[in-house]
């Protein structure tokens, strides 16, 4: 029922201005959301980690607790660093875009969440990475330094292919990015488009990923100026994010940040 439910929301396209479309899919987001939340509420849960009793939360307090959060880190390409403070790479070579937000660090047990939400089709988890990135979004000192202190315009979902969301039936990154931005009360978009062919950025080693998605993203639209933020589950080289900006900047958009549910960290930091 959850994944029909979920197919017919990303078959919309969404964008501000966008007529009955912009009027519908925030209510009807904010229904399937208290549907939820009711269900959860008069069904006690058990944690999606060491299935305790976890009232109407995904995951319990003991294991919520010790989630690998991000220490202090770059407020760019948020790999952690001493005070939080640009690192001399982001200095030296700035990505496309400005920002970067995570709210955890890509490691146990936060990779078995994100995984069973984008490989095994539990789509409530969407709910719990949308609330914490929310958080940790709102939350942010490295946001604190746009130029006139304004929100994004609106959010947009790194896409997938259009083949590989009808295998896998639904978009894990648009999932969190339209629960998020119902909680934080901005905009979804459907502006930018995946092309169609590249290998899974999974199954190459780091160096090969920036390569892979060169020119891998499409944006029809004109942003003129927009404000963006762009979301994505995880972060491991910012290749992709990078990809991403590029083509969204390429149409218009001022500024490009990028908020994520974990990063990973590289080898020698993990």
């Amino acid at each position: 029922m959850s994944n029909r439910i979920t197919r017919a929301f990303d078959s919309r396209a969404y964008d501000a201005g966008s007529g009955a479309a912009a009027g519908a899919r925030p209510w009807m987001q904010r229904l399937a959301g208290r549907v939820a939340r009711t269900c959860r509420a008069a069904l006690p849960q058990a944690c999606a980690l060491c299935v305790a009793p976890a009232g109407d939360a995904l995951v319990c307090p003991a294991c919520a607790a010790a989630l690998p959060r991000l220490p202090q880190a770059c407020p760019v390409c948020a790999l952690p660093g001493a005070g939080a403070l640009v690192c001399g790479r982001c200095l030296q070579h700035p990505p496309p875009f400005a920002a970067t937000v995570a709210a955890f660090v890509y490691a146990f047990p936060v990779d078995r969440l994100l995984q069973q939400l984008k490989y095994g089709g539990r789509l409530a988890l969407a709910d719990w990475a949308a609330a914490q990135l929310a958080v940790a979004v709102a939350a942010a000192t490295a946001l604190h330094a746009r130029g006139d202190g304004a929100w994004p315009d609106r959010v947009i979902a790194v896409p997938l292919s259009a083949t590989r969301q009808r295998e896998r039936g639904f978009n894990q990154a648009h999932e969190i990015a339209a629960r998020a931005a119902a909680s934080l009360g901005l905009p979804v978009a459907h502006s930018l488009e995946r092309v169609e062919g590249g290998v899974p950025q999974a199954a190459l080693p780091w160096s090969a990923r920036a390569q892979n998605v060169r020119g891998a993203f499409a944006c029809r639209r004109n942003l003129g100026g927009a404000r963006i933020a762009l979301v994505d589950d995880v972060m491991t080289t910012g290749a992709t994010l990078a990809a991403a900006t590029a083509a969204l900047r390429g149409a218009g958009a001022a500024r490009v940040e990028c908020w994520v549910v974990a990063r990973t960290l590289p080898p020698a930091a993990a």
